[in-house]
């Protein structure tokens, strides 16, 4: 009988084939109005001081988030901090509960890809699900959506207030 090795619920890859230069998906990623563009309905950075970053500023380590979605109530928000990335990152933060997300740009077998990791998640049966799968699943859709977006211009998020997500 093979012995099959059990799933680490505490961390997932995603990664992404994109045919954009380096530079413009990492900008993608590091503004409010960029993220709001493919992500976010509401993006807000704020410095170590408390002062609100502007729209199309880029935030920086230190820095603490205030992120809404489409689709979800206005109640459902999530706070973290972004965190120093490490090496050939170029952005990592704290995802609330759900652990830290740090994403790169990495280039395999001459293509661009795009690779976001989730680590450090809570292992509970709840965190498994909501974390786990539910993250998982948020991160490919919205990490599709930004090449759509990217590449042809299509924005697939849910912006009908009247169909929540719940």
């Amino acid at each position: 009988m093979e012995d099959k090795k059990r799933p680490d619920w505490s961390t997932f890859t995603v990664n992404l084939p994109l045919d954009k230069p380096k530079d413009d998906i990492i900008d993608s990623w590091m503004s409010q109005a960029e993220l709001e563009k493919w992500f976010l309905k509401l993006a807000e950075f704020k410095t170590p001081k408390g002062e609100i970053r502007k729209r199309e500023e880029k935030f920086h380590p230190g820095d603490t988030y205030r992120w809404q979605w489409f689709g979800w109530p206005e109640s459902m928000e999530e706070h973290g901090e972004i965190l120093t990335p490490k090496e050939s990152e170029f952005l990592r933060f704290i995802f609330g509960k759900a652990g830290i997300v740090s994403v790169k740009v990495v280039e395999e077998n001459k293509q661009t890809v795009l690779r976001l990791t989730q680590e450090k998640i809570p292992t509970d049966e709840e965190s498994k699900m909501n974390f786990y799968v539910g993250c998982k699943t948020g991160w490919t859709f919205y990490m599709l959506n930004l090449k759509a977006l990217m590449q042809n211009g299509t924005d697939l998020r849910n912006k009908r207030s009247e169909l929540q997500m719940d």
